[in-house]
């Protein structure tokens, strides 16, 4: 068994990961980003067919972690199918930038179409899913109570769960290029979408899906409801994923590398 990479070696992977993503066309950035919209949903449809087939038999609580294992298959299309979520970057291009305007405004441009078309493509396949008789019965209830019981959070609340949120989905990326074989990365892309679930962290584009879907159904929130929390969420994963994560792990590296000197300037 080949022993795991150093820190630093890690590094300079995720930094080679973040150069490729900063040199793509716009039309790549775009479909890529849409197409994880559509996986998103995929996963809250799992995790809704799941808790609402199994609530009756085992209560809520059991139904929504069996539906948490199910909502990870969202994780491993994005990753497997190499679509990208808005909070997948604040580590990978992060790292990837080089000194210069370019990469910045590379960066910027990254993180302002990602979450508009992540919301974008979940959205429609969201409309779609909504036509009255394409859910399995009693799916519907499940998806508006998810959509009620985020909305119910107090402001801090949410800021705070959004945090967590964005550093488990930042630490994700980390772990992704440190493992080597595609079954590792599936197993780091399932395991951290379902503990995103289980716990209920607030993350910007699947708890705005998640709402979207419910406004749509008819849950009891406003447009404006999504809207504050998608601004509170965003603030929250940069936070999580910047401070908590991106910070923490460039340190982690430059300390690996001070023997050999192996780090890139």
């Amino acid at each position: 068994m080949s022993a795991a990479p150093e820190a630093h070696e890690i590094y300079d992977r995720v930094q080679n990961e973040g150069k490729r993503r900063l040199r793509r066309t716009r039309l790549e950035l775009g479909a890529t980003c849409l197409v994880a919209g559509f996986d998103v949903v995929f996963g809250v449809l799992a995790l809704a067919t799941i808790a609402t087939a199994l609530t009756p038999h085992f209560g809520k609580e059991a139904g929504h972690a069996f539906g948490a294992l199910g909502f990870g298959i969202a994780f491993i299309f994005i990753i497997v199918g190499r679509s990208e979520l808005f909070t997948e970057n604040f580590l990978v291009p992060v790292i990837g930038l080089r000194s210069g305007l370019v990469t910045k405004l590379k960066l910027a441009e990254l993180w302002s179409i990602s979450p508009i078309l992540n919301i974008a493509g979940g959205t429609i396949l969201i409309v779609v899913a909504s036509v009255h008789g394409v859910l399995p019965h009693g799916t519907t209830t499940t998806l508006k109570g998810i959509a009620e019981d985020f909305d119910a959070n107090s402001t801090f609340t949410a800021f705070c769960s959004a945090i967590i949120g964005g550093a488990l989905i930042t630490a994700m990326t980390w772990l992704l290029e440190a493992v080597g074989t595609t079954g590792g990365r599936i197993l780091c892309a399932w395991i951290a979408g379902t503990l995103l679930t289980l716990g209920s962290f607030n993350h910007v584009i699947v708890v705005t899906l998640e709402m979207i879907f419910g406004l749509i159904l008819g849950a009891h929130i406003g447009g404006l409801d999504v809207f504050q929390n998608f601004l509170t969420a965003v603030a929250g994963n940069m936070v999580g994923g910047l401070v908590f994560v991106t910070l923490t792990r460039t340190g982690q590296a430059i300390g690996s590398s001070e023997d050999d000197g192996r780090l890139e300037e």
